[in-house]
Formats: structure tokens, C-alpha cells, sequence
């Protein structure tokens, strides 16, 4: 149990670290969120709670795959947020995500890699 505690702590500072850096700095805060900071934590838990290297391997080839359609929303955000109130752009993001997503997962699956 400490150990899913300190796995929480730890990853919870680097969203807060994150949150904090971008109210001083738009541009260090972003490009320290656009780090694969998430990612990277992920796999060095993996790691060290002993999954395969196919396993962590696997883990980064699939996310590779799940960013891309995820950055269509972060070019209709800025744009939407300056039109409509924060909720409706996130909640309208999300939307674009989740479209984007299905329509690159049905392109993919024509060289067959499958996402859903």
C-alpha cells in the first residue's frame, strides 16, 4: 500500500509542479506539460514493478498511437476558449478527441494496427 501511495505523491507533484510552472510561464509551463512526463513515469513504475519489456514496450508503441490524435484539440482549444466559456471549449476538445480518435483508429487499421 505505501508503495501505490508513494506512486500517487510522486506523480501528483509533477501535476502540480506543472500546474505551477504555467501560471508564471506560458511557454515553460507547455513545454514542460508537453513532455512525456506522464508516460515516462508510467513505464519506470512498470519497470519497477517487474512487467516484461514487452510489456513497456508495448505500453509506448500504443501511445505513440493514441497522442496523435489528441493534438487536434489542442490547436481548437486556444480558438474556441477565446469564442465560448472554458467548459463548453473543454467539453467541445474533448468532443474533437474523441472524433479524431475513431476516425485515425479506422485509417490505422488499413496497415492493421488496431487501436480499439
Amino acid at each position: 500500500m505505501t508503495w501505490i501511495i508513494t506512486k500517487y505523491l510522486i506523480t501528483a507533484a509533477c501535476v502540480v509542479f506543472i500546474s505551477e510552472v504555467a501560471k508564471r510561464s506560458d511557454k515553460i509551463g507547455g513545454f514542460i506539460a508537453a513532455l512525456p512526463i506522464v508516460t515516462i513515469l508510467a513505464i519506470i513504475w512498470m519497470h519497477i514493478e517487474g512487467q516484461g519489456f514487452t510489456k513497456i514496450s508495448n505500453h509506448m508503441w500504443y501511445t505513440f498511437w493514441y497522442v496523435i490524435p489528441t493534438l487536434p484539440m489542442f490547436i481548437v482549444f486556444p480558438h474556441l476558449l477565446s469564442r465560448m466559456n472554458f467548459w463548453l471549449s473543454l467539453g467541445t476538445g474533448i468532443f474533437i478527441t474523441i472524433v479524431s480518435f475513431g476516425l485515425f483508429a479506422a485509417l490505422l487499421r488499413r496497415w492493421e494496427i488496431i487501436l480499439l
